[in-house]
């Protein structure tokens, strides 16, 4: 799984695609599900160099228990940079800064949490967050976010499941990775 191009700093989306972005009448709805993880949501100004973006420009960053947006952060990257702190365990979430670290199945588990946690935004849902995903260049085997969801994310699920993320029926616990 490749998340942006090589070669560049940040994928720009592709022609013709609008993102769903972090703005105002978004971030309480963004703010409250991820308060369920303890996860602290920092708006900063637009054009505002952002605090722990691994790809800079409008990219979440994460420091510790906080994200970091503005109101052009599109939500899959949120929601990405979120879903790092619940998978991540507890000892790499209390020192992390930046780059979340991880093997290629915490990253793929990652990815199947952020499209679950769409459906928990109003106005966004698991199908938009998907298409964004497409056209702002994550690439997966079988050619889209979709096919790779539906047909191909069965150790991403197994691994939610081991870690107690997600239940028997694949439904969010919102719970952390190592939390009691």
């Amino acid at each position: 799984m490749v998340l942006h191009p090589p070669g560049s700093q940040a994928a720009a989306p592709a022609q013709g695609h609008t993102l769903h972005r972090c703005i105002p009448e978004r971030l309480t709805a963004l703010r409250a599900l991820l308060a369920r993880f303890g996860i602290d949501l920092r708006l900063h100004p637009f054009d505002a160099p952002l605090p722990g973006s691994y790809w800079g420009d409008a990219e979440a960053g994460i420091v510790g228990h906080t994200l970091h947006v503005r109101p052009d952060t599109p939500v899959h990257s949120a929601l990405h940079e979120a879903c790092h702190l619940v998978c991540m365990d507890r000892y790499r979430r209390a020192a992390v800064h930046t780059d979340a670290g991880g093997d290629d199945l915490e990253e793929a588990a990652v990815c199947r949490l952020q499209i679950l946690l769409a459906d928990h935004l109003p106005g966004v849902g698991r199908d938009a967050l998907m298409a964004d995903m497409d056209a702002w260049g994550y690439s997966f085997r079988l050619g889209s976010t979709r096919a790779w969801f539906l047909r191909d994310s069965e150790d991403a699920d197994a691994w939610l499941r081991t870690h107690d993320l997600v239940d028997a029926t694949g439904a969010v616990t919102f719970r952390l990775r190592g939390a009691p």
